[in-house]
């Protein structure tokens, strides 16, 4: 049951533990609103027999106290049982989906954008904390009660029984036979909003690119249409659940009727008595209330099928897993026959083969989409290869702990990533136990200080959002400080010096010189005079190493590294 629960409302064992609690502390809550019906059945069944007898005021003064002592208790324990182990539940949940996010390869992320998943962490989780606090505890509890209250009934009178009751399974019924329909509206209203939250999302990064092109007219009808998108099938889902629970809710008041029709028949011909009757007006009248909110609850549930579905998507899906224990003997980056594709049917490396060593600087080079990035990142296990080897000194990167294998690599991507914070501490990401000094060391090797030291507060200026208040070269230079401060011993470095300007390329490039002492070093440029002093270029183009070799090897016996180099020769002469 426990595991049921987990996995149908992407609980932790501890929170499908603590519904199992709520559910009971709800079914005892609805018990106890009957106490008061039992304490007013004996009063008159008191009254029609004559009187109270002498004494038993003190029952009934007695009793009053009991019932309202049993309600405040259970209604105690049933708000900590729902409200409070909810909460601590959703945190748990969010916690539970942020180390699994950080433990998740990448290959999820690249099926899955921003707004999605943000989605999911915010809004789905909300979802089920509704539906945690209040639907599904509430929905057994009256299901339980109500069942408990129905056996009684028929042990007082099973033809009144069965006219009180007959309602019930009937409402549910309705509201479970649709089910499909409204989980197909569901699904519908969740594609449509995140499809909004992708425009919006798009919008406000891409702002500057559509007024420079004078697109933003065009841009804002599309939302617009996205808009009522959301308003279409947002009102579609409600009006079909107002149709079918407004159906189940008319059919439950019916029993209301059957059980006045039955058992005034009953009672007309001497088969009921009147305190009976009364008796079972009253049940019926208290036992509904709670019924009535269960069928929303119940239609509440059937939606969040969806929430939990994409939840579970998160928390269940396979991690890549491997040895704590680094067993490398040097940091010798060899591929060996590598293959790979991102999606079935799109084979980015075929069978490519080469060694980095250590100590040398191996530079991939070759036209887009031939494949380097992918393999920088498939050397530091980004995602897992479909077939071939990789290893680092000798130990095969597949059978790693991906984040054990990080401490290996000091990573300089093509797109850089800052944070809302000084410049001090976006360099200390490279190492967080790293001191003041040793992070203003780092800067002044990327160089950061000819700007880091014109700001206002210094190397302490918060940067703005992503590095808002840098040049694309400022920022980059951030980022090569991050690998200087980690010094790992393989160091990947993705268009490092793309950003920069001549002068600081070279500075840049004197720097590293100095880094890359006795370390791996993979370099992906399309500059050619980057490269140029590499000790081994390994050209990738259409997924297969074309060429590989010294600069001068492929210089005198090599076909497409000279003539990339003639290329941008020639386009480097060209002018306005």
């Amino acid at each position: 049951m426990i595991k049921t629960l987990q996995h149908k409302y992407a609980l932790s064992q501890q929170g499908a533990k603590d519904m199992v609690g709520a559910f009971a502390a709800c079914t005892l809550a609805y018990l106890s609103l009957m106490f008061p019906v039992g304490l007013l059945y004996a009063l008159v069944g008191d009254l029609l027999a004559g009187g109270i007898p002498a004494g038993r005021g003190v029952f009934y003064g007695g009793g009053i106290v009991l019932c309202l002592l049993a309600v405040f208790f259970t209604t105690y324990l049933q708000y900590n049982a729902t409200f409070f182990a909810t909460y601590k539940e959703s945190g748990v949940r969010r916690i539970a989906l942020a180390e699994r996010l950080r433990k998740l390869p990448l290959s999820f992320f690249g099926k899955k954008d921003l707004s999605d998943l943000t989605s999911a962490i915010m809004a789905d989780c909300a979802t089920m904390e509704t539906a945690c606090s209040h639907w599904i505890p509430e929905l057994v509890g009256a299901m339980v009660s109500t069942l408990l209250i129905a056996l009684s009934l028929f042990v007082f009178d099973w033809r009144m029984a069965l006219a009180a009751l007959w309602v019930v399974p009937v409402s549910f019924t309705i509201i479970l036979s649709t089910a499909n329909i409204m989980n197909r509206k569901q699904q519908k209203q969740m594609q449509v909003k995140l499809a909004f939250a992708d425009g919006i999302q798009e919008c406000l990064e891409t702002v500057r690119d559509l007024k420079a092109s004078n697109a933003e007219a065009a841009y804002m009808a599309g939302l617009d249409e996205k808009i009522k998108n959301v308003e279409k099938y947002t009102v579609s889902a409600e009006l079909g659940n107002a149709v079918y629970n407004g159906s189940a809710r008319m059919v439950l008041k019916l029993g209301i009727v059957s059980t006045v029709l039955v058992g005034g028949a009953l009672l007309q011909n001497g088969s009921l008595s009147v305190l009976r009757f009364f008796m079972f007006l009253l049940v019926v009248s208290r036992m509904y209330d709670p019924l009535i909110s269960s069928l929303d609850n119940l239609s509440a549930i059937i939606s969040t099928k969806i929430q939990t579905a994409r939840l579970n998507e998160i928390l269940e899906h396979p991690l890549q897993t491997g040895t704590e224990t680094l067993a490398n003997r040097g940091c010798d980056v060899v591929f060996d026959g590598v293959g790979f594709a991102y999606n079935s049917g799109e084979q980015v490396l075929r069978d490519v083969s080469f060694t980095a060593k250590q100590g040398e600087v191996t530079a991939l080079i070759g036209p887009s989409g031939g494949g380097k990035t992918t393999v920088s990142r498939l050397a530091a296990r980004f995602w897992d290869i479909d077939r071939g080897t990789i290893t680092v000194g000798g130990m095969n990167v597949a059978h790693i702990d991906p984040e054990t294998l990080m401490g290996l690599y000091a990573i300089v991507f093509q797109e850089v990533t800052l944070f809302n914070n000084s410049v001090l501490e976006n360099i200390r990401i490279g190492r967080k136990s790293a001191t003041d000094a040793e992070v203003i060391a780092a800067g002044k090797l990327a160089h950061c200080d000819e700007f880091a030291e014109k700001l206002p507060q210094g190397w302490h200026t918060t940067i703005g959002e992503n590095g808002s208040e840098l040049s694309g070269g400022e920022r980059q230079r951030i980022s090569i400080a991050r690998a200087f401060l980690k010094d790992a011993p393989i160091i990947l470095l993705d268009e490092a010096t793309a950003s920069l300007d001549v002068e600081n390329e070279t500075l840049i490039q004197e720097s590293l010189s100095r880094l890359i002492q006795n370390k791996t070093v993979l370099i992906i440029a399309h500059r050619m005079r980057t490269v140029a002093n590499a000790d081994k270029i390994v050209v990738l183009q259409g997924g297969v190493v074309a060429e590989q070799g010294s600069p001068a090897a492929l210089d005198a016996t090599g076909k497409i590294y000279p003539h990339m180099k003639e290329i941008q020769q020639q386009s480097a002469a060209w002018k306005l």
